[in-house]
């Protein structure tokens, strides 16, 4: 490939390009490194050389080669930046660090107060930080998964009347200074549809909706590869759209789901437990499913109608659950309501979805601010 331009410019495109490659294939020789990016013995090794003395990339032992010498690997140097991930819920403040190459340091998590909630949210982070022998200021960014939307023009949380003392301040500010680094807010459900993006069902697909019931009910929606936040942040709440009988999220929650089972001769205290049991309850549990899968199509609907995605994803504890016998029955029931023919599947990223795309999103800021790297969905 031939490159044009001054040195120093070429001599940046080739240090990106290599932090890139190491950073997405692991540990590499010299000589798999130059055929990835492309230059010649000489330069490669000059490159690395240089990056070595800038203390971006650090020689991690040699390789085998057979009956040939063995070979120095190379990999990218972790120590250069760190982040935070922060998974905001009613109930818990869940937190994990890692280095800049995405290896995981700490985990630390503790319940959600009902006061003095940015007190606890700062000794919770401080915690995981000191797990992981760092100090916050140390920490290159933060990104914390939020239920609801921070509205861009007053940093104010919206839609999340559950999270006291989070709401009536400019939150991203806040916790800037309550941290001392870089923090970044996204909606919770935006950010496991990002992480289904990057490494689950969604690898690929442009337009999309991930649709989350029960307990942290919402919806993501990716148009043309980019996720739709809307003017006050709020796209995708879809727990506050009002359909017959009501607001659609007070007939998909937790405590809806759990009266509807109870309506069928199930009894269960959470809607999760309502779907697991449903499954071995014979007809009684059938056709509790398939009251649950028509309201959820009720609501995916009038998306679907809309947007005419090319797939809907449904995450969280309820949809797992359910598993594939619920998105039949919801692929169903949206077959009757819409004229799209819109494929749903379980998402496919069911450990810690939320937290997952907020370890994503922080890594991508942090390669930016280190090393230049443009962020990508």
């Amino acid at each position: 490939m031939t490159r044009t331009g001054s040195p120093r410019l070429l001599r940046e495109i080739n240090d990106r390009a290599a932090i890139e490659t190491l950073l997405r294939s692991g540990a590499m020789t010299r000589a798999e490194l130059e055929e990835v990016i492309g230059l010649s013995k000489p330069a490669t090794a000059q490159l690395l050389a240089r990056l070595e003395e800038d203390g971006m990339v650090v020689r991690t032992g040699l390789r085998g080669g057979g009956r040939g010498p063995r070979a120095q690997m190379w990999a990218v140097n972790g120590g250069v930046g760190h982040v935070a991930a922060v998974a905001l819920s009613a109930d818990l403040i869940d937190v994990v660090i890692a280095d800049i190459t995405g290896s995981l340091l700490a985990e630390h998590s503790a319940p959600m107060p009902k006061e003095n909630t940015l007190q606890a949210f700062r000794e919770t982070v401080q915690k995981a930080a000191a797990l992981a022998g760092l100090r916050l200021d140390a920490l290159s960014h933060v990104v914390v998964g939020t239920p609801g939307a921070v509205d861009p023009a007053t940093g104010h949380l919206g839609f999340a009347p559950h999270l006291p003392g989070l709401v009536d301040v400019d939150l991203p500010a806040t916790l800037r200074e309550l941290l001392g680094t870089s923090v970044s807010i996204e909606n919770d459900i935006n950010l496991a549809a990002l992480e289904e993006m990057s490494s689950g069902r969604a690898v690929g697909v442009r337009n999309f909706v991930l649709f989350w019931p029960a307990d942290e009910i919402g919806s993501a929606v990716v148009v043309n590869g980019v996720l739709l936040r809307g003017v006050t942040g709020g796209a995708g709440e879809i727990d506050s759209m009002q359909v017959p009988g009501g607001r659609y999220g007070d007939q998909v929650d937790s405590d809806a789901i759990v009266a509807l089972a109870a309506s069928h001769g199930i009894s269960a205290s959470s809607g999760l437990e309502a779907v697991a049991h449903a499954l071995t309850s014979g007809t009684e549990g059938r056709a509790f499913l398939s009251d649950l899968a028509r309201r959820i199509a009720l609501g995916l609907a009038n998306v679907v109608c809309v947007l005419d995605p090319e797939l809907v994803l449904l995450s969280g504890g309820v949809a797992q659950a359910g598993g594939e016998t619920l998105c039949d029955l919801v692929s169903a029931e949206l077959l009757k309501l819409v004229v799209p023919r819109t494929p749903v599947h379980l998402a496919q990223i069911t450990t810690n979805p939320v937290r997952a795309g907020a370890l994503h999103s922080a890594l991508a800021v942090a390669r930016e601010q280190v090393f230049g790297l443009p962020q990508r969905a």
